[in-house]
């Protein structure tokens, strides 16, 4: 009876330790994806040039 309780007890614990660093590790790649998208957004508004080769009205 004992020897059950203690295996339920280290599965109990070793499932917790693995959930935690899964949730940790999707936080982490949610974070990264959310800055990613962010730093590209970013880059692509402030090197976004207009075309030379197109002149408006009155050049």
């Amino acid at each position: 009876m004992v020897r059950i309780i203690l295996f339920l007890l280290a599965a109990w614990v070793l499932l917790a330790v693995v959930g935690s660093i899964v949730k940790g590790i999707l936080w982490l790649v949610l974070a990264g994806g959310a800055l990613f998208l962010g730093v590209a957004a970013y880059g692509a508004i402030k090197t976004h040039k207009r075309p030379k080769g197109i002149k408006g009205p009155g050049h």
